[in-house]
């Protein structure tokens, strides 16, 4: 049963959508169907020219001058937080703003400035000021997890968003957030083509594969891994480590992360490389990725222990639970604890490599494998994109406003920060006072002007002793 009103739906993606799509392309292609699907008009907006096959929704590249004539013709927006930051018109269309919190990218930019000090990545307050900004002024956010969703209520009680007008309108907050996460799709994969048996040199039709679903990030942790299978080796020869991208989707990220560099070095060094360990120089096209999935043997994902893993949501597992395949994971995440309380692989500590070792040459029994695939098909039915996308198909049916944004909205953040004014002339106490103002309130302010011009009298008295 469709919708009460058919209405028209603008997705604005921030990443290409092509048929080489990382994470956040992806998701917005998946719902981009779901909403279609459900009967509404849908129109998905990506940087760059699409080279996909034709879809049941039209596919725009995000031209500004486009989009300013098409917002206004939407009802709901679908976006990332920058997206507002590229196009502020977006606004003032009079749409009904969704804002996508399922990736807490300024976690992951803590990550990677530790190995990237480059002056020309995005400074950590910038990337907050750009979260912060749309979650002010969306009617409704959604995030990938019930972790997340925490993290994100904690957000927005600071922001003032959980107030008594919106407890009145759901006393759940889910009418404020809630949860979509990352989907599979609702057919079963079917193999096309050969991908690495007996096409990539060194792995063998009877060779034992475990596959590394995506590239390597520096928030991950291949070093531990690839020393397992080092371990492992002596007892499972057949072994073969498979790392499935060695580039990231978009054309416009070229550069290695320190982490695959380091990956590369440790695998020569320990003479894996071409033998028990692979690189696949490339990304594999999303409809392809079918063909490696149903090759391996086991889907692995290995990550350190820091707080962007704690509130991570890693979408290959997604992959590897469409194809039935057994997860050797680390714990910290919410996807390894379902690993654990589903019993659908095997889960170490972080940065334990005898524990990783074990599991390979367990995960290596046939056996094994498949008393866990088993148990792997009935979780997988309960995480297609047609159920991970109910919340927000719910909203694109029948949007709503929030009911605080007009009363929240002098809580947004000053355009100028503070740390700016390297002078300390009349602007930067006027700052001051405005900021006091805002997130302190009057009295606070008046206390805190009181302290400041008894010290500055203070000072001229001492001076004229």
């Amino acid at each position: 049963m469709g919708p009460a009103a058919v209405n028209r739906v603008l997705v604005l993606c921030p990443d290409h959508v092509k048929r080489q799509m990382s994470g956040p392309a992806i998701r917005y292609f998946e719902l981009s169907h779901q909403l279609h699907r459900a009967g509404h008009e849908v129109v998905l907006a990506t940087p760059a020219t699409p080279d996909l096959e034709p879809q049941p929704f039209e596919i725009i590249t995000s031209d500004p001058v486009v989009l300013q004539d098409l917002c206004r013709r939407q009802d709901v927006l679908v976006m990332q937080g920058y997206i507002l930051e590229l196009f502020p018109f977006l606004r003032d269309a009079g749409a009904a703003i969704v804002c996508d919190l399922y990736c807490p990218f300024y976690l992951e930019l803590l990550v990677d400035r530790q190995h990237n000090p480059d002056p020309d990545l995005a400074a950590p307050l910038e990337s907050l000021r750009v979260t912060l900004d749309p979650i002010r002024q969306s009617d409704f956010l959604i995030c990938a997890s019930e972790k997340q969703r925490d993290y994100w209520l904690g957000v927005l009680t600071a922001l003032n968003r959980v107030n008594a007008d919106t407890y009145a309108m759901d006393p759940t907050l889910r009418a404020l957030i809630d949860t979509v996460p990352f989907g599979l799709p609702d057919e079963p994969p079917h193999r096309e083509a050969p991908a690495m048996r007996g096409v990539i040199p060194g792995i063998g039709e009877d060779d034992y594969v475990v596959l590394w679903g995506s590239s390597i990030y520096n928030w991950f942790d291949p070093l531990s891994l690839i020393r397992a299978v080092a371990g492992a080796r002596e007892r499972v020869p057949e072994i073969r480590l498979v790392v499935m991208a060695t580039r990231h989707a978009s054309p416009n990220v070229t550069a290695e992360t320190w982490m695959l560099h380091e990956a590369r070095r440790l695998s020569a060094e320990l003479g894996l490389t071409g033998r028990n360990v692979f690189f696949n120089e490339g990304w594999v096209p999303y409809e392809h990725r079918a063909d490696w999935l149903l090759e391996a043997d086991v889907g692995a994902s290995v990550h350190l222990q820091h707080i962007e893993t704690h509130f991570s949501f890693r979408v290959r597992f997604l992959d590897y639970l469409w194809a039935q395949l057994p997860i050797l994971c680390t714990r910290g995440d919410v996807l390894a604890e379902a690993v654990e309380r589903e019993r659908i692989g095997v889960t170490v500590d972080p940065g334990d490599v005898d524990g990783l070792t074990a599991a390979l040459v367990r995960l290596a029994d046939p056996g094994v494998r498949e008393e866990y695939r088993s148990r792997v098909a009935a979780y997988a039915a309960r995480m297609t994109w047609s159920r991970a996308a109910e919340p927000l198909v719910r909203f694109c049916d029948a949007p709503w406003s929030a009911p605080d944004l007009g009363r929240v909205s002098p809580l947004r953040a000053l355009p100028v920060p503070l740390r700016d004014y390297s002078r300390r002339d009349w602007r930067y106490y006027a700052v001051r006072a405005m900021h006091g103002l805002v997130h302190e309130g009057p009295l606070a302010l008046a206390a805190r002007g009181s302290r400041f011009v008894g010290r500055r009298l203070g000072r001229r008295r001492a001076l004229q002793v």
